[in-house]
């Protein structure tokens, strides 16, 4: 994938750049982050088109390989298959290293294991991890049909169980004693089709389910889930994309809901990492 142009406010990304108050008095490079302004690549968008059609047509390639009759089996591999989110891992690396992290303390590829408390460790899909401090961990996770009823339920379960491993784990002290908490997000990719789209019944034979789930799709109820991922403080934020079998391998894509929409949650990492980086770059 191409490197992205970065727009930033602020002042230039110089080795060192001089000061009026310190009368040419060169500073080191990481005293930028003292300066710098939150910012996002100029052309974000072209590269999450990217990674949208990334996602597609690795996954038609995964799922090419499939045992022939077992169509079904065939996509549920091709989802796990562990390298289709990785434009997404590129971009949210970018916005990383844009608001000064060092590439060296990003993690996408290798040396994802952290450790959990109801289990050893667990391998997230990007850990950044500056100076002894676990400064943020993200999940990239998508779902194809047509098995929407079945990997909701996973997908809930797997969101709910990371979360409380890793803040039961940070409380223990698993991280390092008295360090800020992580920033934990959460992206979801999911097939816009009839199967995601069509309102699914509910079935209630002992108590009433809580009302805003009647009436929902598969699509609407990840949107729930989302947001009470975030008001129950599991993850500070969490993104929701669609995309169609014939538009995603184009890069297009939908974004179904605004407070859940990848900018919000690319600004507030951006927003984390640069506050990171001002608090632990001293003079």
């Amino acid at each position: 994938m191409r490197k992205p142009k970065f727009s930033m406010s602020g002042h230039p990304w110089h080795r060192t750049f001089r000061s009026c108050s310190t009368k040419g008095r060169k500073r080191p490079r990481h005293e930028y982050a003292r300066h710098m302004a939150v910012g996002l690549p100029q052309d974000w968008t072209e590269l999450l088109a990217q990674a949208i059609a990334h996602y597609w047509r690795t996954l038609d390639k995964q799922s090419s390989k499939q045992a022939a009759g077992d169509a079904d089996r065939g996509r549920r591999s091709a989802v796990t298959g562990g390298k289709q989110m990785d434009g997404f891992c590129h971009l949210v690396a970018a916005i990383a290293e844009a608001n000064g992290m060092p590439r060296a303390s990003i993690y996408t590829a290798a040396n994802l294991e952290i450790p959990g408390y109801f289990r050893p460790t667990k391998r997230w899909d990007m850990l950044v991890v500056d100076r002894n401090h676990l400064v943020a961990a993200l999940e990239f996770k998508s779902q194809r049909g047509p098995s929407f009823g079945n990997n909701f339920n996973n997908r809930t379960e797997e969101a709910l169980g990371n979360a409380s491993d890793l803040w039961t784990a940070y409380r223990e002290g698993a991280f390092g004693i008295g360090r800020p908490a992580p920033w934990l997000g959460w992206i979801m990719m999911l097939e816009e089709c009839a199967g995601s789209s069509a309102e699914v019944s509910i079935a209630e034979p002992h108590f009433k389910v809580f009302p805003e789930f009647h009436g929902t799709s598969y699509s609407d109820r990840y949107q729930i889930l989302l947001r009470k991922l975030v008001l129950e403080k599991h993850y500070n934020a969490t993104a929701f994309l669609t995309a169609t079998s014939e538009g995603g391998p184009r890069g297009r894509y939908a974004e179904p809901a605004e407070d859940l929409s990848m900018r919000s949650l690319l600004l507030a990492f951006a927003g984390t990492i640069a506050t990171h980086v001002a608090m632990s770059r001293k003079a």
